[in-house]
């Protein structure tokens, strides 16, 4: 147990941070092996396992969880194993974004804005 403040604290911290990486790591261990699971299922599944799994893996390199390179490669890896299954990735992205696009913009009147009035300058006394 360490007997100078900062130290004490840098064991309080530590094991926080400690707490949030193991969750991180397991929602990213669950959600990969989802995909794996949903490969052999249906297609549909698959593609949105795999979108969470990406999902997941950038979460833990933003959170400098898991090292940038590696969350690459795993992607990579993911994405190859999506593509021997024959699960079409770019028709889940078209059903996201699709449903996003469906809502209406309200258009309102724009209102010109007021000209700015420029106060008139002052001559210089003479003396």
């Amino acid at each position: 147990m360490p007997i100078i403040k900062s130290a004490k604290k840098r064991v309080r911290t530590a094991k926080r941070a400690t707490a949030r990486n193991r969750q991180t790591k397991r929602a990213l261990r669950s959600a990969v092996k989802s995909f794996q699971a949903a490969i052999s299922g249906s297609k549909t599944k698959a593609a949105e396992a795999h979108r969470k799994a990406q999902s997941e893996l950038d979460k833990a390199g933003k959170k400098h969880v898991m090292h940038k390179n590696k969350v690459a490669r795993k992607q990579r890896q993911l994405a190859r194993a999506a593509k021997a299954a024959g699960v079409n990735l770019s028709s889940a992205a078209k059903k996201t974004t699709s449903t996003t696009k469906a809502t209406t913009k309200k258009t309102t009147a724009t209102k010109k804005p007021a000209a700015k009035k420029t106060p008139a300058k002052k001559s210089a006394a003479k003396k």
